[in-house]
């Protein structure tokens, strides 16, 4: 640390909200360098030989998708994580949300081509695509390419082999990167059917080639699902590694992202905090360890920002664990992007509400900010599994921990099963790509939604007395009460 004055509680709050003004919107905006945040944890799931990614939304598929996709981004992922196998390979695009026919049939185009047979054979058009095949890329439609496959094995095979051959004697990889899986069709059965084709290629590459691989980012409930498809899925599992964050991370991006804010704010916290390294041409600057990894280095940081307590002494909690607690998902899981949108409202909130505080953080506003975060995150699981948000919305004004058998009868009461198949038609309706979702795989059967919820995280295992609970963050938004914790916003 530098004896240069430290910030006061109002540059804090300041550089908070212009830091993460931008984060909620993070899928929505390519990365950058100044943006690019690298986990150690996320390591792994870098790997060329790394075949799965599965990953809940906001936990960073699409980021580094696109990250891995541009040449910059994948030196600087290179060099920090010491992936040199990063700077020798050709990546190419095997699904994605972006509408690129000329790489991938569109969700429509997928409906279609899933009807005539094997999905096996559709991906397996989208790779020798990727490698050039002549033959297969003169053909005028997706129809026409998947159709040469079938009629052309032997070809294809060769094909195959000589890009392996060619990219083995180059000391070169071929990576066909997935990411939107959620998108490929609106039925969840052919979904499975098409993740379970894009996972035999991924596994037939991994074994049958030396220079050839997959990368598949994926939610895990659609991993598990395709196993259903594809029982050798589980042999993939030794190939997988999930994005996951931990409290570490969380506060280091929290750091990353103040640090690389373009005002001399930002500048000026990098010389109190120091240790900071800086790229040649100034658009990334990279954390300290210790403000990366040491949990204890971040405390005593955060502990100038926010209030010491959620409360009046300890026994409510610390904000620096409160936090990341509350905004957990069944399954452990924290999305960075609800952890710096808390942030976000709750410096927002402060500057409106506690003007004059002498954190920049006030305990209530971080409240208000784990609300909005429920409110995102909510909004997110219904966008992208509008079936959850038709389960969890008769269960409103109720309180949790709540009986298994309660559940089920509120259920049976709005017919659930019914509201399912309504909601199933209307989006099997749908022509337009941003509107194809995934239904529950077990629509008539209300004890296994209640299975299906725990796996996406909305719902956490029952407790010890048998009852289920839903997490902060999916309860507040939700309307569901609970004594004692975060209340849900005034009307």
């Amino acid at each position: 640390m530098t004896a240069e004055a430290p910030l006061t509680a109002v540059e804090y709050r300041d550089l908070l909200s212009t830091a993460l003004e931008e984060a909620p919107y993070a899928d929505t905006r390519p990365p950058s360098a100044h943006t690019l945040f690298m986990p150690e944890s996320h390591r792994t799931a870098l790997y060329v030989d790394t075949t799965v990614v599965p990953g809940g939304r906001g936990v960073g598929k699409t980021f580094w998708y696109r990250s891995l996709l541009d040449e910059g981004l994948r030196d600087l992922a290179s060099a920090e994580y010491r992936i040199s196998r990063l700077r020798r390979v050709i990546v190419s695009q095997g699904h994605g949300l972006a509408m690129r026919s000329e790489y991938y049939p569109s969700p429509q185009v997928l409906r279609a081509l899933v009807a005539s047979g094997d999905t096996y054979d559709i991906w397996y058009a989208v790779l020798l695509n990727a490698l050039g095949e002549p033959e297969l890329r003169a053909q005028p439609n997706w129809s026409d390419k998947v159709a040469w496959v079938r009629a052309n094995p032997e070809p294809a095979q060769r094909t195959i082999e000589h890009a392996d051959r060619e990219a083995y004697d180059k000391n070169l990889v071929h990576l066909l990167l997935f990411d939107a899986l959620e998108h490929l069709h609106n039925d969840r059965e052919q979904a499975d059917r098409l993740v379970g084709g894009i996972l035999r290629l991924a596994l037939q590459m991994r074994f049958g080639t030396r220079n050839i691989r997959l990368k598949v980012f994926i939610r895990p409930d659609m991993f598990d699902s395709a196993r259903q498809h594809f029982p050798d899925a589980s042999k993939l599992s030794g190939y997988a590694a999930e994005l996951t964050w931990t409290q570490t991370d969380l506060y280091g991006l929290l750091f990353h992202c103040l640090g690389n804010e373009d005002s001399e704010t930002a500048r000026r916290f990098r010389r109190i905090t120091g240790g900071w390294v800086s790229e040649a041409d100034g658009t990334r600057h990279v954390p300290p360890l210790l403000l990366r990894n040491d949990e204890e280095s971040q405390i005593l940081l955060f502990e100038q920002i926010a209030d010491p307590f959620m409360g009046s002494n300890f026994r409510k909690g610390r904000p620096y664990t409160w936090l990341p607690n509350h905004l957990m998902d069944g399954n452990g899981r924290i999305s960075p992007r609800s952890f710096l949108q808390a942030l976000l409202t709750a410096a927002r909130s402060t500057h409106t509400a506690y003007r004059v505080h002498d954190r920049a953080l006030h305990q209530e506003a971080i409240r208000a900010g784990v609300q909005k975060a429920s409110q995102r995150r909510v909004e997110e699981v219904s966008e992208d599994t509008p079936w959850v948000e038709l389960a969890i919305r008769p269960l409103a004004g109720c309180q949790v921990p709540i009986e298994k058998q309660a559940v089920l009868k509120i259920w049976a009461d709005v017919n659930l099963p019914a509201e399912l198949a309504k909601d199933s038609a209307r989006y099997a309706q749908a022509d337009e790509p941003r509107l194809v979702r995934t239904g529950p795989r077990h629509p008539d059967d209300l004890p296994r939604l209640i299975e299906e919820l725990k796996t996406l995280g909305v719902m956490t295992p029952p407790r010890r007395d048998g009852r289920l609970d839903l997490p902060d963050v999916y309860r507040i938004a939700f309307g569901l009460g609970r004594r004692g914790g975060v209340p849900r916003p005034k009307a």
